[in-house]
């Protein structure tokens, strides 16, 4: 069902703090910023190998990375995996007893269509399943 992991989300106050951090002592490149209003985040990817850097930070007190920060501080927030169809992966993940956060796929980052798992089911781990690009 997973393909390969697409990033690994990481949940941060400043976003341009941030981004400089891994620009400037990294020496990652910053391929794009985004805003992603229906998950109430602004967002910065960095490619590293086949995978993704994917920093998050965000735009509303009421938005999950606000309410991560608040519980957990800043860090990794999440893993995502790339799948090729994420309807009949959600299915069979609920078929599974997986409880899932999004039932049906939702907008996320470079018009990907993504769906979050609930961490009770997946061992403590927040997981996200990403389709398109």
């Amino acid at each position: 069902m997973l393909d390969k992991i697409d990033h690994i989300g990481i949940a941060v106050k400043n976003l341009e703090s941030a981004i400089q951090f891994y620009r400037d002592v990294f020496g990652l490149e910053c391929k794009k910023i985004e805003e992603v209003p229906g998950q109430k985040v602004n967002t910065a990817m960095f490619p590293l190998g086949d995978i993704k850097i994917e920093l998050l930070e965000a735009t509303s007190p009421d938005s999950p990375i606000a309410k991560f920060i608040s519980k957990r501080g800043e860090g990794i927030h999440h893993i995502a995996y790339k799948v090729s169809n994420i309807e009949k992966s959600l299915s069979n993940l609920k078929n599974n007893n997986i409880e899932l956060i999004h039932e049906e796929p939702q907008k996320g980052t470079g018009d990907q269509r993504i769906a979050f798992l609930h961490p009770k089911s997946t061992f403590g781990v927040l997981s996200e399943l990403c389709e398109g690009k």
